[in-house]
């Protein structure tokens, strides 16, 4: 089974470079939607597929530069006996070494025999198929591949035109399964003689008047065609191709009109069949036409689960693929200084727990970590909040929102560093109730991240109920009220130790208009009792923070303004 060892792909698209050493089984490309995921399996496709004729147009190169040629070059191991013999492919056998990604020009004992095949278009825009190694160039030695060699080679696609392989055509995935071959020629030319001469005696009833006219004119003109004119089916539109024959139920209804999750399941599980003949899959968008359920069972039929599946490029934006995957099948793909690089998810303990709780936030560009619910809930109900006065929401400017759940108060720098090892944007919201380790926050700083954290030793509901005005502070006691009821009351009760109640901060509000110092840090640590905080849930203080707080931004403490802006601001740089 012919595996792909290493990608280079320059100047194609939306890629000016881009050096790639898959892994040999599932490669699954995530990441934010427009970075090159599509490219790179066209780039596959286009350079490795079985076709005679492949349109480019300039729109095809990078920045539409036509002075700088596309070069697609696709090394390729785990060669079969007739591709790696001396006689055929001498000057092109090369050297590779999977613990470096080098391909040396001669291979060694140490190194894997492999060809490089090598796809260049230039501004002509007519595209050039060859093996390539130094040695040969040297030599002015020029070799293609042979048809039945591309044939061979040729991926299976699994897109939206999946029924293709459903019928017994050139290239399906049908004819790889098994060496049997049907002979309907005969079949079908009788099949086809059959049809013509059926339709001829019903045609002579219902064209008769017509059938006279043409053969009076005919005989008047000398044109001979006999005693009569007939009515045949035209023999060119009478004909059969290779896809004749094709997969039927058992009430003789074409699979190929199933529906596009069904196909791309049999076309997966039928390519995994025929491994040992053709092993590379590439399937865009993998979720397509698929429920949950069939997305695991699509990705199992291509093997994931197994240790020698098929060779398989993916492209998702499903959090069930992400939760279904192991790290080491994931690849996210991203644009760095030096080209775009995929850059291996891993398997250590953090990070495939931090797929399996956040898959979404692997999809977006940039992520939010909040240490607990209650931030969650604050962002979300002031990004709706400013979607209704006309603002672009945090979801559109690619942002997820990732909760640790609490804990210590280094648990946030532990996810954030997670997505920023991938190179994703970063930002923790915390409390400072707590204060995390300086060292592991510097450090998180120092790799471009950023930190929004509430002023000294405040946790968020000591930042509300101390930066609000007394009338917004009136109505988070009173909606506290309504969720918790006396339970208020009680808290109250221990924070002040009996001397503080909930008619008391309601007559202060009422009587003077204002609310002290003291008494906002008291019921700003009654709020956030342990395990009994008054919003301590996502809905909670999502409707608090969309109902409450966010018309009382303008009017509140600027610091605390200041902190909610800074949010946002970061938000909306990622996408300049």
């Amino acid at each position: 089974m012919v595996r792909i060892r290493k990608i280079e792909i320059a100047n194609f698209r939306g890629i000016q470079k881009m050096v790639w050493c898959p892994a040999p089984g599932i490669n699954c490309l995530i990441g934010p939607g427009d970075s090159g995921k599509s490219t790179v399996l066209d780039a596959i496709d286009l350079c490795l597929g079985a076709r005679r004729n492949v349109q480019f147009s300039d729109t095809d190169f990078f920045g539409l530069d036509l002075t700088t040629s596309i070069s697609i070059t696709l090394t390729l191991g785990d060669l079969d006996a007739s591709m790696r013999t001396l006689e055929s492919f001498g000057s092109f056998l090369r050297g590779y070494c999977a613990d470096t990604g080098i391909v040396e020009d001669e291979p060694s004992a140490n190194t894997e025999v492999v060809l490089c095949l090598n796809l260049t278009v230039a501004s002509d825009l007519e595209p050039s198929w060859t093996l390539i190694s130094d040695r040969a160039a040297q030599q002015g030695i020029v070799k293609t591949l042979a048809w039945k060699d591309r044939l061979t080679l040729a991926p299976t696609r699994i897109g939206a035109l999946a029924d293709f392989n459903l019928g017994w055509q050139r290239s399906s995935v049908l004819n790889r399964i098994s060496e049997e071959r049907a002979d309907a020629a005969s079949a079908l030319l009788k099949a086809a003689r059959d049809a013509r001469s059926a339709f001829g005696d019903q045609a002579e009833q219902q064209l008769g008047e017509a059938l006279e006219i043409v053969t009076v004119t005919a005989k008047e003109l000398g044109v001979n065609i006999g005693t009569k004119a007939k009515a045949l089916l035209d023999s060119r539109s009478v004909s059969f191709g290779s896809g004749t024959i094709s997969l039927h139920n058992e009430t003789g209804i074409p699979l190929r009109s199933s529906g596009v999750g069904s196909t791309r399941l049999l076309v997966a599980g039928l390519q995994r069949k025929a491994a040992d003949k053709a092993s590379i899959v590439l399937s865009d968008e993998l979720e397509y036409g698929l429920e949950p359920h069939r997305i695991t069972r699509f990705l199992g039929s291509l093997g994931a689960k197994e240790a020698d599946p098929l060779q398989v490029f993916l492209t998702t934006h499903s959090p069930v693929a992400l939760r279904e995957l192991s790290g080491n099948q994931l690849f996210v793909l991203r644009r760095g200084e030096n080209g775009h690089e995929a850059r291996p998810v891993g398997t250590d303990d953090g990070m495939q727990s931090t797929i399996r709780l956040y898959p979404e936030a692997f999809l977006a560009v940039s992520v939010i970590v909040c240490e607990g619910a209650s931030e969650i809930g604050l962002l979300r109900g002031l990004d709706l909040s400013r979607l209704d006065k006309g603002s672009t929401s945090l979801g559109a400017l690619g942002v997820a929102l990732v909760d640790c759940g609490g804990g210590g108060p280094d648990r946030p720098y532990a996810r954030a560093a997670v997505f920023q090892s991938l190179g994703y944007r970063v930002m923790v919201v915390r409390d400072d109730d707590k204060s995390p380790t300086a060292a592991i926050e510097q450090a998180f700083i120092q790799k471009g991240g950023a930190v929004v954290a509430y002023r000294a030793g405040r946790a968020l509901e000591d930042e509300l109920f101390g930066s609000l005005t007394p009338a917004a502070c009136q109505r988070l006691i009173g909606y506290a009220n309504e969720l918790h009821g006396d339970l208020i009351i009680e808290h109250l009760q221990t924070v002040s130790n009996n001397t503080l109640t909930f008619q008391h901060v309601w007559d202060e509000i009422q009587n003077t208009g204002d609310l002290s110092a003291e008494r906002r840090a008291t019921i700003g640590q009654a709020a956030r009792i342990r395990k009994s905080g008054w919003f301590k849930s996502i809905s909670w203080m999502e409707d608090v923070a969309r109902t409450i707080v966010a018309p009382d931004l303008h009017l509140c403490d600027p610091g605390f303004r200041t902190l909610v802006n800074r949010v946002f601001e970061w938000a909306d740089h990622g996408t300049r």
